[in-house]
Order: structure tokens, then sequence, then C-alpha cells
């Protein structure tokens, strides 16, 4: 049974104010404000023109978060090709720059060669800490951010005017899900080590909330900083606690700290993982080091087509992570161009929110060629893609979203169990 979300709101509402309460494990959530009349296409002023949109992007390459990197940007790649392969009045162009991570300035480097290149919209960065180093500059620029990734709380009411969006959830939604999961698996007491960033303590404060609603009791929580490479404070912490459970909310960090606390007697099959983390392990650990152990993902599960043409892109992926969000971050993109008949990235993040069913009633495509062609004719879309009802709030948050749990096997690869 998937753990599904789904509220459209009135444009007042955060996603808080939506999500609070709303994600119980197993259960599906619909809230819905007042039915209104579809709204009028807009007309674009002066005669349509075939556009020609600039887009970058910020996904990481290097550093701590670099195994999400080659699935992100295979869905960026393959959104790219499907616009240019529509030939429906927009070419698009994609610039690959990686973002790194917290401990260098890669992205800002990145950001500010993108600039200089006049790309309309920057796809990106994956890490909440790293966006936070350059949203200001991009935004400031007039050029669109999208993260595929991005899951921090704070972003919902942060001053972007108007021009950052993202197509993850936010973490207060996967933090309602791991804390019932974890309450329902039966773990009376928790541990938490935690990514001192604002994705890690974001997560960690959205867990604790709900976690402890539920009855559960978090016994103790480690910190940890980007960079660090000792974690034998933090290990003894949570070990002394003895909880029934421990949630590693880490990036790659999971490979080096993982293996200690179990090393330092620590069951792996009682830790769980997030997002961030949530990766193919069969060549780090020993076989069985996680086996039962449990995970939550934002996306639907990928169906076989979509994977499949992903590896046509990437013949040697290994992990799917966020490639459906970065996928439909680029789709969208181009379609606001369409509908804004420009590739001005003000005029495209006004579009924004209208193309995702996020404000009027357009009509629902799956693909970018429908949505185009309808967008040409006059009208207003509603597009859905690979990730899922998206349907931007006035925030840049989706105001749907699904969660899956993940279980790892022998094998020390996971696989979706609901």
């Amino acid at each position: 049974m998937s753990v599904f979300v789904k509220a459209k709101a009135s444009r007042s509402r955060s996603l808080k104010a939506i999500l609070g309460g709303a994600a119980v494990l197993g259960v599906s959530a619909l809230v819905l404000s007042g039915c209104a009349a579809p709204a009028a296409p807009e007309e674009t002023t002066g005669p349509r023109e075939d556009l020609t949109l600039k887009i970058g992007t910020i996904l990481p390459q290097s550093g701590a978060l670099a195994f999400l990197g080659p699935p992100e940007e295979a869905g960026v790649a393959l959104a790219v090709k499907d616009i240019n392969d529509a030939d429906l009045g927009i070419t698009v162009e994609a610039v690959y720059r990686d973002s790194g991570d917290t401990t260098t300035d890669t992205a800002t480097t990145s950001v500010t060669d993108l600039l200089s290149q006049d790309v309309s919209a920057i796809i990106g960065a994956a890490s909440s800490g790293v966006s936070f180093t350059v949203i200001d500059q991009i935004t400031g620029a007039g050029v669109v951010q999208i993260s595929p990734a991005n899951t921090s709380p704070d972003f919902t009411d942060y001053d972007d005017n108007g021009l950052y969006f993202r197509t993850a959830p936010s973490d207060l939604l996967q933090g309602e899900v791991l804390g019932n999961l974890i309450a329902e698996d039966g773990a009376a007491t928790l541990g938490l080590l935690v990514l001192n960033d604002a994705y890690g303590t974001g997560l960690a404060a959205a867990l604790t909330e709900t976690y402890e609603g539920a009855g559960g009791e978090v016994v103790a929580e480690a910190l940890f900083n980007e960079g660090d490479t000792s974690f034998d404070a933090q290990i003894s912490t949570l070990t002394a606690a003895n909880p029934d459970a421990i949630a590693v909310i880490t990036f790659d960090q999971a490979k080096v700290v993982v293996p200690a606390l179990v090393g330092a007697g620590y069951p792996g099959s009682q830790l769980y993982f997030v997002d961030g983390n949530l990766a193919d392990y069969s060549a780090d650990f020993a076989p069985g080091l996680v086996a039962g152990s449990k995970g939550t993902l934002p996306g639907p599960a990928i169906e076989d087509d979509f994977r499949e043409r992903l590896l046509e892109v990437d013949p040697d992926l290994a992990d799917f992570s966020y490639a459906s969000e970065s996928y439909d971050a680029t789709i969208l993109v181009a379609l606001a161009a369409l509908a804004a008949n420009s590739t001005d990235g003000t005029k495209i993040a006004e579009k924004l929110q209208e193309v995702s069913g996020g404000s009027g009633e357009g009509e629902k495509f799956t693909t970018f060629k429908d949505a185009a062609a309808a967008i040409i004719a006059g009208d207003v879309v509603d597009y859905d893609g690979p990730s899922g009802p998206i349907t931007f709030d006035e925030n840049g948050d989706p105001t749907e979203a699904t969660i899956g749990i993940f279980q790892y096997k022998d094998d020390n690869t996971y696989e979706r169990i609901n």
C-alpha cells in the first residue's frame, strides 16, 4: 500500500498547514479546496515564435551526494531529448555543472559560470544545504531555480522572488511517514544520527515530532558536520542509549558510520535509512550487514518503460533516485516557457504553477508532446509526469506526493515494499 498525500490547497495555505497530521502510514488523505470554474488561458503578447531555451544544472558530480548525480542528470538529459524530439516550437540546450557539497564552493563557481551563459533556469541542487548557498545568487539574477531533491522545510517561506521551485516534497511529509513506520514496526525508543545542516535537522525534527506523537521516545541524538571523518563520539552516544531503532540521517557518510555502528554491536536490521543515503551498498558492505533494515524515499515506483529509457541515456545507472523528479523539473520549465512565450526567467516562473495544475483547472497531460501541442493551441495544461502529480502551490512546493518504503536484502541492495 502506498503512502500518498494529495492536497489541493487554496493559494493562501502553505504545505506545512496542508500536510500537518495528514501523512499516516498506509492511509491516503485528501484535502480539497472549493471548486472553481476552469481558468481561461492568458493570451501571450505578440506572435508566437520558436524559442531556444538554455538551462543549467548544478547536480552532484562530486561530494557526499555524488551517487545521486547520475540518475538526476539522466532525468534531465532524457527530458531534453523528449522536448527536442517533439519539435513543437521550443529547443532546449542543457549545460551540466557540478554542485559538490557544502565543504566546497563548487556550486557557487558553477552558478557563476551558468549565469554568464545566460541560462533561464537552473536545475538543482540536490542538497538543501548547497541550494541555500546559491539560491540568492540564482534568484537575484532573475533566473528560475528548480530542485529535484531539496526537501528542507525552510524553503517553503524563503524570500526567493517567486523564482524557487522543487519537485520533491518537504521533509515535513517524509518525517511523518518515517516516524509512523518506526513506531508501527514496534520500536519504543529511537536514536538519531543527524547531519547538522538544513536537510538533516529539518528531517530529524519532523521525524521526532511524529514518532513521539505516536508514543515513542527519542533517547539519543548525535549530530555531525559535513566533512567529518570520525564518528566515534556519535556512535558511543547512540550505542550507550541502546535504542530499539536508529535513524541514520546522513548522505554518503553512511558508508562509514553504518559499518561502524554494526561493528560496535548494534544490529544492522534495526537501522532506518532516508532519501539522502538510501543507496545500493552491495559493493560497500559485507553481505547481510543491513539485511532487513528499512528506509524512505519520495516518489512513486519507477515504471519499467521509464527506467529503460533512462538506461538508454546512461547504461551504467545503478540507482534511479530522483531521476523522475529531475525529468519533470525540466519538462515543467519548458512547458512554462511555452505558456509564457518567453525564455525570460521571471516570465517562466509566473507560468510554472499554472502548467503544474496548481492554478486554474487545466487539462491533464502526461507527455511533453501532448501538453506542448495544447499550449500552442491556446489551452491551459496540467502536467503530471513520472514523479506523479506535482501541483505547485504559491511557495513553489509540490502539494501532492508519494513516499516509498524500502527494505534491504541480504546483498545490501534495496527493494520497494509498499
